[in-house]
């Protein structure tokens, strides 16, 4: 394999065919410390440290002062500490939260995990608060709010992988979902957190045989939907790829280069896997950044298929679609406190 190559960033130009790769960074720009990641959130910034949440036992926390050093932080729940709720949501639920997004609303941040079962429906969506995430900081600690959404078997949705957003208007929302009828959108209260008009079936965005790990993005006057295709969580044998779609409302339609809506099964593919960079998968913006850099996780081949964190930015085209550039994978990293199983 040419191990200088990294992922293949397709350049969406006129039919988006032109492929570009990255060369090897240099060190400074490779990621290092701790690296392994699965579903990374949103990365946001307090006090000149980034954080960022992904899967794992109780919810795992990584921190860094400049987004290239990451060190392990604590868990979101001690073991002791897991949600009574969450074993009647997924029996057998054992502590290993899945793919959280996290932002920061008034005095609080609100982060939003998924509980289920690697396969099955009966899922939920909850919600911890924390006032700061220093967990040096005397006030530091989360507390569950409950349940945002739940599903059971035969709904149209499967309530897991949160990702969430504030529109032009104030107005906030959250889209979700993996396999069964794809991804969904729900309205939240920006006083609570919680979901919105209840009463109301979630509107459907985006839909596919496999998938998953939407990201909401706000770029100048269009929202953007990014998708997951394909199989996670099978080490270097995974087939992640991420697709977008683009509207000029929030609730959609999200359309790909060619016109075709998602909810038709459409999607221009922006990430692939190219040599051992394999499957990557879950974008994550980095809140308030005006670079567009951005995270997400890829299986290393190089490394057993372990799952690690990655970082790159977003250009743009003239016709306004996003472009991956300066893509920066990580080193080998440092053992992580807690096993980093990919789902269940």
């Amino acid at each position: 394999m040419n191990h200088r190559l990294a992922f293949r960033v397709v350049v969406v130009a006129t039919a988006f065919q032109t492929l570009t790769t990255c060369a090897e960074a240099d060190t400074e720009n490779v990621l290092q410390g701790s690296v392994r990641a699965h579903d990374p959130s949103t990365i946001v910034r307090q006090n000149g440290r980034y954080y960022v949440y992904a899967t794992g036992v109780g919810l795992r926390s990584k921190w860094s002062s400049d987004l290239v050093h990451w060190n392990e932080g604590p868990a979101v729940f001690d073991r002791d500490q897991t949600p009574a709720w969450t074993g009647g949501v997924a029996p057998g639920f054992r502590g290993h939260f899945w793919a959280p997004d996290i932002a920061k609303q008034g005095g609080e941040y609100r982060l939003y995990y998924s509980v289920s079962r690697f396969g099955k429906q009966t899922s939920a969506i909850g919600l911890a608060v924390s006032p700061t995430l220093d967990p040096d900081d005397p006030l530091y600690g989360w507390r569950d709010v409950g349940i945002v959404i739940q599903s059971h078997d035969g709904d149209a949705y499967n309530a897991i992988d949160p990702s969430v957003l504030q529109d032009d208007d104030g107005r906030q929302w959250m889209a979700f979902g993996s396999y069964w009828r794809g991804i969904h959108l729900v309205e939240l209260d920006p006083a609570t957190g919680l979901r919105r008009h209840l009463e109301q079936p979630p509107r459907r965005l985006a839909s596919a045989d496999s998938i998953e790990a939407a990201t909401l993005l706000r770029h100048g006057d269009n929202y953007f939907l990014f998708v997951n295709h394909g199989q996670c969580c099978r080490g270097v044998e995974s087939t992640y790829r991420v697709l977008v779609g683009r509207s000029d409302c929030v609730t959609g339609p999200y359309l790909d280069r060619d016109g075709l809506a998602m909810s038709e099964g459409g999607g221009s593919v922006v990430l692939e896997s190219v040599d051992s960079r394999i499957g990557p998968g879950h974008i994550a913006p980095v809140a308030g950044d005006e670079s567009n850099r951005f995270a997400f996780h890829y299986y290393d081949g190089n490394d057993q298929g372990k799952s690690k964190l990655a970082l790159a930015s977003w250009t743009w085209t003239e016709d306004g679609w996003p472009v991956a550039a300066d893509v920066r994978l990580s080193g080998p990293g440092t053992r992580p406190q807690r096993d980093v199983r990919s789902r269940d």
